[in-house]
């Protein structure tokens, strides 16, 4: 039995480690954003990049889909977008006896990844039209449910709210996105790589290393990881610490978080910490693990009020806090 764990373990290692780096032969400097979206991926959750434009988010994801045997679509968010235009629509069709009659035309959300790209460009009810997909793996149209082919896996970019012609995600969306991931700008040495990647003859090819049937394996493997009570109690007791007024909640959440982070954030840092601990060559998830997920699963789960909006306080400020002042357990 331990060996077949050992196997297991080796295997899950070896195809994160054949995919990080058939990513790593195009996209350059973003080793912990490629790891974030990778664990989101292994987690049957979806991810939220945001960032300028032109730092290559929208190259990042077509890489990804490059690098697995899955199918691949992409909607350019617009003002004028509509939710038709996302999942679908009914569409009057014509038989060879000239009867009329409803065909479902699929939208481009049928497939196994979807990049929406600058998905803060488009109004909150075309943003909505992803709710249920990423929710339940199923579009609704009509009086008909459509089950979607698994792995689904929706990466979405977006510009910071400051830049013009955006509009603010729902919560609800926001609640739906594993990790928030933020994507800086390189540094020199890595603006050289790009340059000299990007600006010769042919740019650098990726290989298909995983099949969707090897991303569900690691999946299951993931979720086979034990985790003690008490560590689970941690955080649990993290993601209580972000509401107001709760025992755990520090000044600085009292006087500017309007709403804490859902219970979706405390399953994001123990799915998240059960990956980052076979990453580490573990079979049991510690703090360090919890600790190492707090941020990117908890930054856009935490809900401002009109005080903190006002004073612009950056949510990792308010979690930087949290994990400071929340004790780990003793046990």
């Amino acid at each position: 039995m331990i060996t077949d764990i050992d196997q297991q373990i080796e295997q899950f290692q070896r195809n994160f480690t054949l995919v990080s780096s058939e990513i790593g032969k195009r996209i350059v400097g973003y080793e912990e954003i490629v790891r974030g979206i990778l664990v989101s991926l292994l987690a049957n959750g979806h991810v939220l990049l945001e960032g300028i434009p032109g730092l290559g988010k929208t190259k990042l994801v077509h890489t990804l889909s490059d690098v697995l045997h899955l199918k691949f679509a992409r909607v350019q968010f617009t003002p004028d977008l509509m939710p038709a235009d996302i999942i679908g629509t009914n569409v009057i069709q014509e038989g060879a006896k000239g009867e009329k009659f409803l065909e479902f035309q699929q939208g481009p959300i049928f497939a196994n990844i979807v990049l929406a790209d600058e998905i803060n460009r488009a109004t909150p009810k075309t943003q909505s039209a992803l709710l249920e997909a990423m929710q339940e793996k199923s579009v609704s149209v009509g009086k008909r449910t459509y089950k979607l082919e698994l792995p689904f896996f929706v990466l979405a970019t977006q510009n910071p709210l400051e830049m013009e012609g955006t509009y603010p995600l729902p919560e609800a969306q926001l609640d739906r996105f594993f990790l928030k991931l933020k994507v800086a700008y390189p540094d020199m040495e890595s603006l050289h790589e790009i340059l000299d990647r990007t600006t010769q003859l042919n740019e650098p090819d990726v290989e298909r290393v995983l099949t969707g049937e090897q991303l569900m394996e690691m999946r299951r493997t993931a979720r086979e990881v034990p985790i003690a009570r008490p560590i689970q109690e941690y955080a649990i007791r993290l993601t209580l610490a972000t509401h107001p007024e709760s025992p755990y909640a520090q000044p600085i959440v009292n006087q500017y978080v309007r709403y804490g982070a859902s219970p979706r954030g405390a399953q994001a840092l123990v799915v998240g910490g059960k990956i980052r601990a076979l990453l580490e060559n573990r079979v049991h998830v510690s703090c360090e693990d919890i600790r190492a997920m707090l941020l990117p699963a908890l930054r856009h789960r935490v809900l401002l009020n009109f005080e903190g909006e006002a004073e612009q306080v950056d949510p990792d400020t308010i979690l930087q806090d949290v994990l400071t002042n929340t004790p780990e357990p003793t046990e």
